[in-house]
């Protein structure tokens, strides 16, 4: 069966503002409406990027609401409701799927290490409890487990599984993944660096980092790609890598929040055991950003 894909194109994984009191939610509503307005393709609130992992239970059902809201429609969302605990992982999906989001990003479990199997089964456990589709999250430099091809192959016989966001960094996993996939469900790259490769192997486009500072370069990107310009796709991806690069070289959100907090999106804060990026790593941060006119 042929899978109707969440969104095509850009996604940014959205920072959430904050300060000492909490989430800043005039800001994150400002940033929702530019991140719209910039012409990206769909938004994920709550996920690494924004910090799902320590906000509380009502903060993160508050920003879910708040930016459904926000957005009303206007591009597809996308709810992180990921959680190394499976109950939990259903309840706050459940929710998600109550405020009509267009999908859930849902990764894989931390700490509690799982096997293969142990991966089928909780993924079609929260799929069978959703109205939404699931995006597969797979980032096994933070959780330390792996999704293997033939596992997506078993995943994507589920008709609520419809994509994956893959952010392991093996082009060759990848390559076999889209082989055994079919169009049964769409990947979409998890590494800025890694895009247009991935779109080259049937890829539907990326759940972003970078997409955070410029959007619409982003965006364009991958329209270049789905129009036809595959050159013009490959130039943009290779302008991009030092940026890339200066935006992961410490922990994600760190660098992210030290960039929109100097584009004034943002204060520069982050939660424990979180901390604001090294000043010597900041100015090569900041040098990247000004070549592309960003501060």
């Amino acid at each position: 069966m042929t899978a109707t894909p969440i969104f095509q194109g850009a996604a940014t994984a959205l920072i959430t503002p904050m300060n000492a009191s909490g989430v800043d939610y005039d800001r994150l509503g400002r940033l929702l409406d530019w991140q719209v307005e910039q012409g990206i393709d769909a938004i994920v609130i709550a996920g690494t990027t924004g910090e799902g992992s320590t906000l509380t239970d009502e903060e993160h059902r508050a920003v879910l609401r708040f930016s459904a809201e926000r957005v009303a429609g206007r591009v597809p969302m996308i709810a992180g409701t990921g959680s190394n605990d499976t109950a939990y992982a259903i309840e706050l999906s459940r929710f998600a799927c109550g405020l009509n989001y267009d999908g859930l990003l849902v990764v894989t479990p931390y700490y509690n290490k799982t096997t293969q199997k142990g991966l089928i089964a909780m993924y079609n456990a929260i799929a069978d409890e959703c109205t939404a589709p699931l995006i597969v999250y797979n980032v096994p430099s933070r959780t330390g487990v792996n999704i293997e091809p033939a596992t997506y192959a078993e995943l994507v016989k589920h008709p609520m599984i419809t994509g994956i966001k893959e952010a392991g960094g093996n082009i060759s996993k990848i390559v076999e993944t889209a082989s055994l996939i079919g169009d049964q469900a769409y990947i979409y790259s998890g590494d800025d660096d890694q895009v247009v490769p991935i779109l080259s192997v049937g890829g539907r486009g990326v759940i972003s980092v970078v997409s955070n500072l410029m959007p619409k370069r982003v965006h364009d990107m991958c329209a270049a790609w789905f129009g036809g310009n595959a050159a013009e796709a490959a130039r943009m991806q290779f302008e991009m890598i030092p940026l890339c690069r200066s935006l992961f070289c410490e922990t994600n959100p760190i660098p992210v929040k030290a960039a929109m907090a100097a584009m004034g999106w943002c204060e520069n804060y982050l939660r424990l055991p979180l901390i604001p990026m090294e000043e010597a790593h900041a100015e090569v941060l900041y040098s990247r950003m000004r070549e592309f006119g960003l501060i």
